[in-house]
């Protein structure tokens, strides 16, 4: 073909082109934008289809509907964004919606805005937000399965009268919504201050106006037991939501809020994604526990996402603990939030426990090696005479920290993580990151020395020290090995709450929120592990877990002794939890968060950088430390990087840290966008970019 021809080619094309450009902008009717349900960066941004008016009733933000797409038109799964009367300007032949998709669930039309907002606020894309916001995506043929299956019986607790405190947080809340005022609270109450109580007369209140409420909760384990005095309250307006329900069942409590036959949902992170229209009330209980903080993509804080569903429905938003988190209490120093506050026992004549620090170096210059001090020994005995329990809390689980060769002195560590691997009491060695596992090797892997042992003390290691100090005593064990099996966890809290053990012993699982009136004894083993993470939350994580761990204790009219073993007994976090004085150690964590820079005294941004090739990820944190460093002034930004992460390879992915720190939240976002564009505009394919916000 001559040059002539080919340029005639091209304009006739134009023209047709234009052709249909005008067609597509000229056309009326209804038309929706709609993303496509693919994990694919290239689509990851709204296209328009035309809608069929028979198809006009049947559509809304958040509705499931099949598109055809691609140059052979496949029919793709896409849910509703948005709907205008008009075509986008410059728009080519339209192409229809094909109708509503019979499988796929849609979405309520909040959490579309929802999802919008965790794509801008985490870094991810639109559509991983969306699957986010829809933990049930598919209908599932319903089972002929009664509530009673999903919640296990268990003996109700006696129910108390109301103290003053209780009433006076409930009157504050009801005066607020008769006034139309939808606030945001922050419940301080200590252990055993009858916060669920409270919580089940809030949600009354929104109930007898019409509308819905969520109850979150940080661990499956805690769900039951609260669900159980909801039901007793509310019967079968109650939901439960978790991930330990089949996807038959988990579709059918979805579909019961969904239509209506529920009110109020219960349950871990999931639950804030409840699909309810008439949204009135969210509860996040134990709003400081890390369990909210989700570790895939997008990695939220579940009190944010919270917050800002209330705000998108006008929803009040209850946050409560016993040992709120420091940015929680800062905000409400500040104002943003309204402190309500309950310092005494629910129950009449119960009183905080009294607490024991024993100071480990002492033990061990005494000659005492044992796990158990001489005064947790001498406790424990005497709880076995009178018939009463004890929790022994070791906040690490699995039966040694690691195993090494005392030749060569390698630890046997993960292939595909930069960590060792811990031994199991069957064993085994168990990665706990990627779930990497082997029998234990008679020889060491490296030297072939057959002089290999464990070392360190997880709970199984100290549920076998304790069957042997004490033969005589009923032994259990929780953490999340033995609590695997979907019921294993109530199981075991039902089993020791009937009095069918003497000693629970438990991770951080068995001091969160549960009520066992017999237990008058609490040996915290280690209280020092968690001042040793690398973190700027370590003494608040200390505090939180010490405080919580020693309201086990006492919560019936029965005295109770806590022993907390440490060898670091002059640390402010040891000493504030011994003497349950929550401001005394808010007052001095904050003057070390103003000094060091740390949230909530700045907002810190984290970028975390991941590739399975060491060396692109190399190149890639040389690209953004360049990229921040062109741009510091402009900000006035500092930041902190790059730095290999703690753990730097997790499941054969290396990667490496930033830290950027400002007053301003607005301006890391900035910072976020832009390093976000520049970063996947250089690094198309190989490299992981994860955002966190704090």
């Amino acid at each position: 073909m001559s040059l002539s021809g080919e340029k005639g080619t091209e304009a006739k094309e134009g023209a047709m082109a234009e052709q249909r450009r005008e067609a597509g902008s000229k056309r009326r009717g209804l038309f929706a934008n709609v993303i496509l349900s693919i994990t694919n960066e290239s689509v990851d941004r709204p296209f328009t289809y035309a809608v069929p008016e028979a198809l006009e009733p049947l559509l809304s933000p958040g509705t499931a509907v099949k598109v055809p797409f691609g140059k052979g038109n496949h029919l793709k799964t896409a849910y509703v964004l948005s709907l205008q009367r008009e075509a986008p300007p410059g728009s080519f032949a339209i192409k229809e919606i094909a109708g509503c998709s019979e499988k796929e669930v849609s979405a309520e039309e909040k959490l579309m805005e929802l999802a919008i907002w965790m794509k801008e606020h985490y870094g991810c894309m639109l559509h991983q937000a969306l699957k986010t916001v829809l933990p049930v995506k598919q209908r599932v043929q319903r089972r002929k399965r009664t509530e009673e299956e999903l919640l296990p019986e268990e003996a109700q607790g006696p129910s108390f009268p109301l103290t003053p405190e209780q009433r006076a947080v409930i009157s504050r809340f009801q005066r607020d919504r008769t006034s139309g005022r939808r606030e945001r609270y922050l419940l301080y109450g200590v252990t055993g201050s009858g916060k669920t109580e409270v919580y089940a007369e809030m949600i009354r209140e929104t109930l007898r106006e019409g509308q819905q409420a969520i109850l979150m909760l940080p661990e499956i384990s805690l769900t039951f037991q609260t669900v159980r005095r909801l039901r007793q309250l509310f019967g079968s307006r109650v939901a439960i939501i978790h991930s330990k329900l089949s996807a038959g069942e988990r579709y059918e409590q979805f579909r019961r809020a969904a239509t209506g036959e529920a009110d109020i949902v219960v349950g871990p992170r999931s639950a804030v994604f409840a699909p309810f229209e008439e949204l009135g009330l969210i509860i996040v209980d134990e709003e400081h526990d890390g369990a909210y903080k989700n570790d895939t993509v997008p990695r939220f804080e579940t009190r944010d996402v919270a917050e800002k569903r209330a705000e998108l429905s006008g929803a009040s938003l209850v946050l409560g603990s016993a040992t709120p988190s420091a940015t929680a209490w800062s905000r409400a120093k500040q104002g943003d939030y309204v402190l309500l506050e309950m310092r005494q026992r629910a129950v009449s004549g119960a009183r905080p426990a009294t607490v024991h620090v024993v100071d480990l170096r002492e033990e061990l210059r005494g000659g005492n090696r044992s796990v158990f001090s001489g005064l947790l020994q001498r406790l424990i005995s005497d709880r076995l005479r009178k018939g009463e329990q004890s929790i022994l809390f070791m906040n690490r689980r699995g039966y040694s920290h690691f195993v090494s060769c005392r030749s060569c002195g390698n630890a046997i560590r993960c292939p595909h993580c930069d960590v060792s691997l811990t031994l199991h009491k069957k064993e085994r060695l168990i990665c706990h990151y990627c779930g990497y596992t082997i029998p234990l090797p008679k020889r060491c892997p490296d030297c072939g020395s057959p002089f290999i042992a464990a070392f360190g003390t997880g709970t199984q290691k100290l549920e076998a020290l304790t069957e042997a100090m004490f033969p005589k005593a009923r032994v259990l064990r929780m953490d999340s090995d033995a609590a695997a099996g979907k019921h294993a966890g109530h199981d075991i809290l039902k089993a020791f709450r009937d009095g069918e053990a003497d000693i629970l012993i438990g991770t951080q699982m068995v001091v969160k929120g549960h009520d066992f009136p017999n237990v008058t004894l609490v040996g915290i083993m280690a209280a020092d592990t968690e001042l040793y993470v690398s973190s700027y939350t370590s003494a608040e994580r200390t505090f939180q877990l010490l405080t919580q761990a020693a309201g086990r204790a006492g919560r019936g009219t029965r005295p109770g002794d806590v022993v907390i073993q440490t060898y670091r007994p002059e640390h402010y976090a040891i000493r504030s939890a011994a003497a349950q004085d929550f401001r005394g150690f808010m007052e001095a964590e904050m003057a070390y968060r103003e000094a060091g820079g740390y949230p909530p005294a700045l907002h810190l941004l984290t970028v975390q950088l991941s590739s399975q090739n060491e060396m692109s990820l190399v190149r890639s944190a040389a690209f953004l430390e360049t990229w921040l460093e062109q741009r510091a002034k402009q900000w006035s930004v500092t930041w902190i990087g790059p730095v290999d992460a703690g753990i730097y390879k997790v499941h054969d992915y290396f990667r490496k840290l930033f830290y950027i720190k400002h007053s301003s939240y607005d301006i890391l976002l900035d910072i976020k966008n832009g390093a976000d564009s520049a970063f996947h505009a250089e690094f198309p394919r190989g490299i992981s970019a994860l955002y966190d916000f704090s």
